[in-house]
């Protein structure tokens, strides 16, 4: 039997509502490594069991409905994990983390209005210069900012494409970390850029588009600290973090601009800087 693209929604959405209802702890649905969102914030099914329930179902009909694919470590604060323990009372493993898929059906009409919304933004950064070339919007964000707090010059690259910071002589590296928390493996930077610098600047921009942190670093301390065989360094927050604004005030006569740095902190980031005693 041939069920329609609506029929269907509403079918797997009432599904996924009554089976997030009871738990299933002594089942094997938690193995599943597909799993599709309902209605609600916390309704799921496990696609296996669908398919137990509709009989003729397979993934095509669902994406043909309007169901897409998305890998679970896209979705950063996702309440699957908090599902997923009150049904099979216990946490999904890593393993399973790792290969799983949630499908979900989008809002195109919150979607459509953001994209305009965002082409608005677009030009409005365009007109101001914060964005000026093909990289992406948060790395281009963490340069501005640094352009603005520390009054770096920007000049087009003789040795790539793209631009070059500087402070008076002194050559600038900006490393842009775009997240609310950094990668265990540390920001990577190329080690040639390192050699080619005075300086290392790191923002780590929050997912808000906030500075909720500045590390300013000493290219020759970097490739010492950072020395290998490979051609990218990964810096650490344990190696690095004693010299995270929030804790130091060493590179604070850098600064030229503490209006603006203070403008665009997170708030959390600010009050640590405030804390600090301001040179001057």
């Amino acid at each position: 039997m041939v069920i329609d693209s609506v029929s269907l929604i509403e079918n797997i959405f009432e599904s996924a509502r009554n089976f997030s209802q009871s738990s299933h702890q002594h089942s094997i649905y938690g193995k599943d490594d597909t799993y599709i969102k309902g209605r609600g914030k916390e309704d799921y099914i496990p696609l296996s069991f669908l398919k137990e329930k509709i009989k003729s179902l397979d993934s095509n009909e669902l994406l043909k409905a309007g169901f897409i694919f998305s890998s679970y470590r896209l979705g950063d604060g996702d309440p699957f994990s908090n599902w997923y323990l009150s049904q099979f009372g216990k946490k999904p493993s890593q393993s399973l983390l790792k290969k799983l898929s949630i499908l979900y059906i989008p809002d195109h009409k919150v979607i459509f209005d953001t994209v305009g919304i965002v082409s608005q933004c677009y030009e409005i950064l365009q007109d101001h210069h914060v964005v000026i070339n093909n990289k992406n919007l948060p790395t281009q964000m963490g340069e501005w900012y640094a352009k603005s707090i520390f009054g770096l010059k920007q000049v087009m690259s003789t040795s790539q494409r793209g631009f070059d910071f500087f402070i008076g002589d002194k050559h600038i590296e900006v490393k842009v970390h775009w997240g609310d928390r950094s990668s265990p493996k540390g920001v990577k930077i190329r080690k040639s850029l390192v050699r080619l610098s005075d300086f290392v600047i790191i923002m780590y921009v929050a997912k808000n588009f906030t500075i909720r942190e500045i590390c300013f670093l000493d290219s020759d301390f970097v490739e010492r600290k950072f020395h290998g065989k490979s051609h990218v360094l990964f810096l650490k927050n344990q190696d690095i973090s004693s010299y995270f604004f929030s804790k130091s005030s060493k590179h604070f006569d850098k600064i030229v601009n503490r209006s603006s740095l203070m403008k665009f902190a997170s708030p959390l980031f600010a009050m640590r800087l405030d804390e600090q005693v301001w040179p001057g």
